[in-house]
């Protein structure tokens, strides 16, 4: 029996080669001690075994309706996430690094966007530059002088991480608006469990079930004072949007009202949601829908997805938003460069998890830099998201490095400019074979009472062989992440 396993187990790995930095295995081939037990439990599943449960897992994504919307690609719009069975692990000396890194994180973040709608002594200081904070797409000059209940402006972070070659962890980019992709790593491990459940064998793997207990928590605790059982509604923009799966699940799962623009209506000066049994006035909206929809008479006029006089009840203090109005000045691209300078100017502390260099072309000499090295690369929008607006150097054309040089020379504040890093790698469940493919990490950390970090989050994986973009819209999957315990 044991000669049996140790036969499939070499099956599976056959011809399996780490690069890089490879989460499952050294650069010599041998399995990383937390890996070992995994590697075992695989070697228990024949590749027919295997595709029965993959398939199993695909049936049940799409049973329970786990999709995503993809714009403009001449292809049905609704598609389940590809489900990679291979789960990722995290052991747990190298997690607390994590979870403190990114506890510091959203804590500095805070304080800046505080800061920047009231005192603005960072920009007085010239910490951050001012132009790139009032010059920010994402500035809202309407929140200047609001103060919002508990001083929290940030209330659910998604924050990118990787790896580079020597498996240092790295942040990629912070998403403080309307972070999406947390009802995946719910149910991804959901599937996991009912589907490949022989993978799991011994290992002690941190839960993520009661995030929608805390999340409905962190609500509660951020609610306006005055109300003992403060009502919490999740505003989504509709079934059309490409992350409405995730709005409805979580509005399910916390025992709240989902609702639309259409559903509320300002009364007395508070927020309330249209019911079959009346009004019902909302004290804690989590939206999901972006800024400047959010109230046609404050943002955009032709904005269908919001509340006229929404922001009138926000300033008055009678409603909070989660996130805040505002919060885009602290994910900006152009901002992310000096995210470690403000964890010092605000914590007194260095940054715990470091930020990937990056180059920005408002400084002559690193737009001398870009230019002359866009085949190497990796150029983005500092408002971009999803793997739009980008420019990844090696893997451009010449027609394609020209058009974003223009681009830079007409707007050097729009870009940011990056290394090519390379990712960690992880074996991925590819045509019945296990292939070294990249991946990235979204912990998702909420601040509420106390802040807490989901342990592990969501591992995306980009599914084409060799390439860098792990995002749904592109092509890209999920996996579990197992955090030890």
């Amino acid at each position: 029996m044991l000669a049996a396993s140790k036969n499939q187990k070499r099956g599976w790995f056959d011809g399996y080669q780490p690069k890089g930095f490879d989460e499952c295995q050294a650069a010599n081939g041998t399995t990383r001690p937390h890996y070992a037990e995994l590697s075992q439990n695989l070697a228990t599943l024949s590749p027919e075994d295997m595709e029965r449960r993959q398939k199993l897992a695909d049936l049940s994504m799409r049973q329970q309706g786990i999709t995503f919307t993809v714009y403009g690609r001449g292809q049905g719009l609704e598609r389940i996430m590809p489900f990679d069975p291979i789960p990722r692990i995290i052991p747990a000396a190298e997690w607390d690094k994590v979870d403190r890194g990114l506890k510091q994180r959203i804590r500095a973040l805070n304080l800046f966007v505080h800061d920047v709608y009231h005192d603005r002594k960072v920009l007085t200081d010239k910490v951050v530059p001012p132009e790139l904070v009032l010059g920010c797409t994402s500035y809202r000059r309407e929140m200047h002088g609001i103060q919002v209940p508990r001083d929290i402006y940030i209330h659910i972070c998604g924050t990118d991480l990787i790896r580079d070659e020597s498996g240092n962890y790295l942040v990629l980019e912070d998403n403080g608006r309307t972070p999406s992709g947390v009802s995946y790593v719910l149910k991804n491990r959901q599937v996991m469990k009912q589907v490949f459940s022989p993978l799991f064998g011994e290992y002690s793997i941190r839960s993520v079930d009661d995030y929608p207990a805390r999340l409905l928590a962190m609500l509660r605790h951020v609610a306006p004072s005055g109300g003992d059982d403060p009502r919490i509604a999740v505003l989504t923009p509709g079934l059309y949007n490409s992350a409405y799966f995730e709005h409805s699940f979580l509005a399910r799962r916390m025992g709240v009202e989902l609702v639309e623009g259409r559903d509320l209506l300002l009364e007395n000066g508070h927020l309330h949601a249209r019911t079959t049994s009346g009004l019902k006035r909302i004290d804690v909206l989590y939206r999901r829908v972006d800024d400047p929809f959010l109230d046609p008479l404050t943002f955009r006029p032709d904005s269908i997805l919001g509340v006229p006089g929404l922001l009138g009840a926000y300033r008055s203090g009678r409603l909070n938003l989660a996130n805040g109005i505002g919060t885009g000045v602290a994910d900006d691209k152009g901002i992310y460069p000096f995210v470690p300078d403000i964890i010092r100017y605000y914590l007194g502390e260095d940054a715990i998890l470091e930020n990937v260099e990056t180059f920005r072309p408002l400084v002559p000499s690193h737009r001398q830099h870009i230019l002359a090295n866009l085949d190497k690369l990796v150029v983005k929008a500092v408002d971009g998201s999803g793997g739009y607006g980008m420019l990844i150097g090696p893997a451009s054309t010449k027609e394609e490095r020209d058009n974003f040089a223009a681009k830079i020379a007409v707007n050097p504040r729009g870009y940011i400019a990056q290394p090519t890093i390379q990712l960690s790698q992880h074996p991925t469940l590819v045509d019945g074979k296990l292939g070294g493919r990249h991946i990235d990490l979204r912990p998702f950390v909420l601040y509420g009472e106390e802040i807490t970090v989901l342990p592990g989050g969501l591992t995306r994986v980009a599914l084409p062989e060799g390439s860098l973009v792990v995002n749904s819209s592109q092509g890209g999957g999920s996996k579990d992440t197992w955090v030890l315990a």
